[in-house]
């Protein structure tokens, strides 16, 4: 089955034990939520029945029924689930949305200079990142956080990114205020001698 409106639910990890139970991480509020949106899919249309799912530290471990092994659970390292949009309730508040909902929307830095458009949402297991593609050149990947995204405006189709905080710009010294150094210490120097001739 292939989703008409994919979105990211969790991520499937390593194999655990000999049975088939695979470690899992989702991006849900609750992490076994993840389970109760009913069937979930991979990007190829392939269907995982949840039949338990049980809480260890950061992941789950959870028992698929089209998973019966160890070596089927292990080819599974890396694989993305999804469920279809329609199958989540609404967000209740107005600045409430899904990681999904920024994908499409333009990118610009709190400047106005645009950046481009949000791609994707990973996450790699140390926070969410979003994926911008420029106009021209290739896409970058900046940590999607309140310092690195102040503002997020999904109506208007746009967020405002902090290039420092993103990881865009590298704070340096203005050449200017170097030269400006060098000119003031030389004129220190001169001030100095000529109150030695005195």
């Amino acid at each position: 089955m292939i989703l008409q409106s994919p979105v990211l639910l969790a991520v499937i990890g390593g194999a655990h034990g000999i049975r088939g139970e695979c470690r899992v991480k989702s991006f849900t509020e609750d992490p076994q939520a993840f389970a109760s949106y009913g069937p979930l899919y991979d990007k190829a249309g392939q269907r995982y029945t949840v039949m338990a799912a049980r809480l260890q530290k950061a992941m789950l471990l959870v028992r698929f029924a089209e998973v019966s092994d160890r070596t089927h659970a292990e080819r599974l390292n890396g694989t993305e689930l999804f469920v279809d949009r329609s199958v989540l309730p609404e967000t209740e508040e107005e600045d409430e949305f899904y990681l999904d909902d920024l994908i499409g929307l333009f990118a610009r830095q709190v400047s106005g200079e645009p950046i481009g458009e949000v791609v994707a949402v990973h996450n790699f297991g140390a926070g969410d990142i979003l994926e911008i593609e420029p106009a021209s050149g290739q896409t970058v990947m900046i940590p999607f956080s309140e310092a690195a995204v102040p503002e997020i405006d999904i109506e208007d189709g746009f967020i405002l990114v902090e290039p420092y905080a993103a990881g865009l710009a590298s704070i340096e010294e203005p050449e200017e205020e170097e030269n400006g150094g060098e000119a003031q210490e030389s004129l220190d120097e001169l001030n100095s001698d000529a109150g030695n001739d005195d």
